[in-house]
C-alpha cells in the first residue's frame, strides 16, 4: 500500500506526490466519497462521455471540457437532490 500525507491549500488544492501520479498512470481522476473515505480513481478514457459530440466537428479539448462540465453538473444535481 502506498501512503502519503499532503496538505490542502486555501483553494482546496492538493499536490499528488510523483509516486502516486506515476501509479495512477492518468492525468484525469475522479473523486468518490464512500462513507468517511475519499477514493481517488484514475480515468483511463473519456471516450464514452464524448460520444454525443462525435456528430459535430469540434476540437477534442473543447469536447472533453464540455463532457467534464456535464459530469460535474450531473453529480452536483444528484448530490443536491439527496439533501
Amino acid at each position: 500500500m502506498l501512503t502519503n500525507v499532503s496538505r490542502l491549500t486555501r483553494k482546496g488544492q492538493v499536490t499528488l506526490p510523483k509516486k502516486i501520479r506515476d501509479k495512477l498512470n492518468s492525468d484525469t481522476v475522479v473523486f468518490e466519497i464512500e462513507d468517511d473515505k475519499v477514493i481517488l480513481r484514475p480515468v483511463r478514457s473519456v471516450a464514452g462521455a464524448l460520444r454525443k459530440y462525435a456528430k459535430v466537428l469540434i476540437p477534442f479539448g473543447e469536447a472533453r471540457e464540455k463532457a467534464w462540465e456535464e459530469v460535474a453538473h450531473e453529480r452536483n444535481r444528484k448530490r443536491n437532490s439527496r439533501r
